[in-house]
């Protein structure tokens, strides 16, 4: 089963920024959703951003106006940037991605969660 492959993450201050990447170059649906899944120790799996196979994006509330998605769509390759982070981010991203049968819209935030997800990177935000 082909699964995203995420690179980028590490070590920043509270403030600072970084960038994830996602490779993806195995799709061959037409019409798909692919995101950022983030998990913290303890916490439940929340989906922070995504976006459908026609660059429509949608935002978790949590990181509206800090984090910004950008899908090169032939390359199949997905980039995160994150600014103005805070511990609060600190998790393990996962990039996620999956077959829609419509395009899915703002819709896509809620069904990445159920998507093929890659091995994670790490986010960790010092304060």
């Amino acid at each position: 089963q082909m699964r995203p492959v995420e690179s980028g993450g590490g070590s920043v201050q509270t403030g600072g920024s970084l960038k994830l990447s996602c490779s993806a170059s195995w799709i061959t649906w037409r019409t798909y959703c692919i995101g950022w899944l983030r998990q913290a120790p303890g916490k439940e799996r929340e989906a922070v951003a995504a976006i459908d196979s026609d660059g429509v994006t949608s935002y978790a509330d949590s990181v509206k106006g800090r984090f910004t998605l950008s899908l090169d769509n032939a390359k199949k390759t997905l980039v995160l940037h994150m600014n103005a982070l805070s511990p609060e981010d600190t998790a393990m991203y996962y990039c996620a991605a999956r077959e829609s049968t419509v395009v899915a819209g703002t819709h896509c935030l809620g069904l990445v969660l159920l998507a093929h997800r890659g091995q994670g990177t790490q986010v960790t935000v010092s304060s």
